[in-house]
């Protein structure tokens, strides 16, 4: 592509495209090879010298996967970004890029149960803190988190499943006054909804499993560099990236690389000594999901405003945690920084507590009862007695995950088989006399969808035997200890 300024969608159809000179082909090899030929000695003693550019064994790069980087990094604006294996093994690059044992992290409370237990058991146990601010909204609560030893701040941009917005430029001005950078999880929004680089976000990390895919076929994880933190300021707090390095020829990484100094450390000391290579094919996949991005997650996003509008009007729901309705308290956050739309993940709590929310969720039928996000297929889960079963009831109740609680992640299917499908769950609610009754029917249900903006999505609405035809099971006896 030209240097000329492009569309969303465009660059993530053509975004760091480079054309295959051996063949033509237009969509870019998958490279299944684990090591590269060298020509000759003097090619194998340059590429491992960091003289030429080549490749040399696939957990230090692949042709492949540096097609997908290129593209989200394109996609983010940042300068550079890490392909790994999965969302949390982009998290953990992210962490150990920065910190060290005696740090200290300050994040918010409402962040995805898994990176909150890397963060307290995994990096705890090799003498990293952290301390979670309950109100990320509260910018003095995180002025007082910081300590001396302070390192990072981490939050999310749509924490599921409260879809409580963070305040990106607010966050980001707390941690630049403390001197040290905000790594944020965008996986939720994707940089179609918003770019956090451009509020002042330093480091964004995505579980590419989730909507940059969308297919859910892959696992998939990266770690983006904005290239904007200045590492120099402070060189004492940031040894590892100013000291002297034996291996740079004395000079450091950021006399080395400037801006790049983070992500190139965490490439080269961090990402290919652990060792997270996603498989090329996985990155072939999550190419494919990403050139039909902003199409999908427009869809997603139209199609949770419609499902979080009719949920508002039903009697047994006491509350939608969907930052793109008005009635949210995050709703100018949504304005502010996703003008395109809040995502598609929230949640909404019953009345009646678990015995309301299991009988709603066992009567759906399109809705596929499942751990995962961002599919192109709808999902319904219970987080008391999943993904958050592991907390207290005191622990749940301070997070706002309620017995009756349910979490939503809203599909591309037409919108109103949705919310057909839910009047369902509502159905068997007041066929079983648990929660409130006296709400509007699936026939009103489905008529409701008109008025709260799905003009212009399918409205096509099956029989009951057409959407019995849809249902699945899945199997439901492993146990786990947190959400996948």
């Amino acid at each position: 592509m030209t240097d000329e300024a492009h569309g969303f969608a465009t660059e993530q159809v053509h975004g760091g495209f480079q054309p295959d000179a051996g063949h033509g082909a237009r969509v870019p090899a998958i490279h299944m090879s684990s090591g590269f030929l060298f020509e000759d000695f003097d090619q194998a003693r340059d590429r491992f010298a960091g003289t030429d550019d080549g490749y040399t064994y696939t957990r230090l790069g692949n042709p492949t996967n540096a097609d997908v980087e290129r593209r989200i990094a394109l996609l983010e604006r940042g300068v550079e970004s890490i392909l790994v294996g999965s969302g949390q093994a982009a998290a953990t690059i992210a962490f150990l890029g920065v910190l060290q044992a005696g740090d200290h992290v300050a994040a918010a409370r409402s962040i995805y149960e898994g990176t909150k237990g890397l963060l307290v058991q995994n990096l705890g146990r090799l003498g990293i803190e952290v301390d979670f601010v309950a109100d990320q909204r509260d910018l003095d609560e995180w002025a007082r988190q910081v300590r001396p030893n302070t390192k990072a701040f981490f939050a999310e941009t749509i924490p599921n499943p409260k879809n409580d917005v963070l305040d990106i430029s607010g966050v980001a001005d707390t941690a630049h006054r403390a001197g040290v950078p905000l790594i944020v999880d965008n996986t939720l929004a994707t940089p179609y909804l918003v770019r956090p680089f451009e509020h002042g976000a330093d480091i964004v990390v995505h579980s590419a499993s989730k909507f940059l895919s969308g297919h859910g076929a892959g696992l998939g994880g990266v770690v983006v560099d904005g290239g904007t933190f200045d590492w120099s300021v402070s060189p004492e707090r940031w040894v590892h990236l100013t000291s002297p390095e034996r291996s740079l020829g004395g000079e450091s990484y950021v006399d080395r690389y400037g801006s790049r100094a983070f992500i190139v450390f965490a490439r080269d000391v961090v990402a290919s000594r652990i060792g997270p290579t996603p498989s090329p094919f996985n990155s072939f996949l999550l190419r494919q999901g990403i050139e039909t991005l902003s199409l999908r997650v427009e869809r997603h996003s139209a199609n949770a405003l419609a499902v979080a509008s009719f949920l508002e009007q039903q009697p047994e729901v006491t509350s939608v945690d969907y930052a793109g309705l008005a009635s949210s308290p995050f709703h100018d956050l949504a304005q502010r920084y996703l003008p395109r739309g809040a995502g598609s993940v929230f949640a909404f709590t019953l009345d009646g507590g678990e015995a309301a929310a299991r009988t709603f969720i066992d009567s759906v039928q399109l809705f596929s009862r499942m751990t995962h996000l961002g599919d192109v297929r709808s999902l319904i889960l219970h987080p008391a007695t999943t993904t958050h079963a592991g907390k207290t009831p005191q622990e749940r109740a301070d997070q706002g995950i309620d017995d009756g609680l349910i979490r939503l992640s809203v599909g591309i299917e037409d919108v109103a088989d949705l919310v057909r499908d839910l009047s369902r769950g509502f159905a068997a609610l007041r066929g079983a006399g648990v929660g409130a009754v006296g709400a509007v029917g699936a026939v009103g249900a489905v008529g409701a969808v008109g008025a709260v903006g799905a003009v212009g999505l399918e409205a096509r609405v099956g029989s009951d035997s057409e959407l019995a035809s849809l249902e699945h099971a899945v199997p439901g006896n492993h146990v786990i200890a947190e959400e996948l």
